[in-house]
Order: C-alpha cells, then sequence, then structure tokens
C-alpha cells in the first residue's frame, strides 16, 4: 500500500485516495475478520451479491462473511477509477481461487462496479459494493 494510507482504527488502514480504496479493502478482507472489512464500508452502505437485492447493516455483514468463510484471499485489479469532488466510480477485477477449507476448488470472480465516498476525514468509503457488476454470476457462496 502507497505513503497516503492512514490507520482509521487499530484494524484498517483507510486511503485518502479513490484509487488506493480496492486495495484496502482486499487488505481488509484478506485480514479475515469481517469487523475489519465492515470498516471499508459508510454505515449504510449497500452491497449487491443478487441483482436487484442490495443489503446493508447485519445482513452486510453475514454476505460479506460467507466470502470469508471460505478461507481464501481476494485479487483485485482496478480498471478504472473515476473521481467527481467526492464520490468515485471503481469498476475492479477481482477473483477469489483456491481450495476451501473442506478441500473442495473455488473459482469466483467478477467486475465490481463499485461507489466510495471521501468522509469528512478525507478517507475513502464504500456506499454501494456491486461485486458482480451488471453480469450474472453462477457462483457465489451460499
Amino acid at each position: 500500500m502507497s505513503r497516503d494510507l492512514d490507520t482509521h482504527s487499530e484494524s484498517v488502514p483507510l486511503s485518502d485516495s479513490a484509487a488506493e480504496h480496492p486495495s484496502v479493502f482486499a487488505h481488509a478482507f484478506n485480514s479475515g475478520d469481517v469487523a475489519a472489512v465492515e470498516q471499508v464500508y459508510e454505515p449504510e452502505g449497500l452491497l449487491v451479491t443478487v441483482p436487484g437485492q442490495p443489503v446493508t447493516g447485519a445482513a452486510r455483514i453475514a454476505a460479506n462473511q460467507r466470502f470469508l468463510d471460505l478461507g481464501l484471499p481476494i485479487d483485485v485489479r482496478p480498471r478504472h477509477v473515476y473521481v467527481a469532488d467526492d464520490i468515485a466510480l471503481l469498476i475492479v477485477d477481482w477473483t477469489i481461487d483456491g481450495t476451501d477449507r473442506d478441500g473442495r476448488p473455488v473459482q469466483i470472480e467478477g467486475t465490481a462496479t463499485d461507489v466510495a465516498r471521501r468522509g469528512p476525514d478525507g478517507r475513502w468509503r464504500y456506499i454501494i459494493d456491486n461485486p458482480f457488476g451488471t453480469a450474472e454470476s453462477e457462483t457465489r457462496p451460499d
């Protein structure tokens, strides 16, 4: 991570650069700690794992926990970052690939269409996390 990262909490370094936010998410995700993942969202931020069915709050935590329960790291590759004032559109290719804790092969990938907002502290957080973009994915953690 770059030098523009600063510690927001004890568990997640948030960035003052929108382009760094996908890496911040990956760092939190790869820690395996759902509380760390929660730090990259605004309190009312949405997660869309099923098209047309955004979740927030406890349902967002549970959805992210299902991904974490795979026990595999995520790899993120930002494709485009568009910033207008305090709002950013992030297009990010990502993969979760490997063998899960039960020895089953896992291959989940997508192109996220995410929206982040710069908070009063200058740090970026997701307000919309849409990991599968507009594509239908047939493989999601249950």
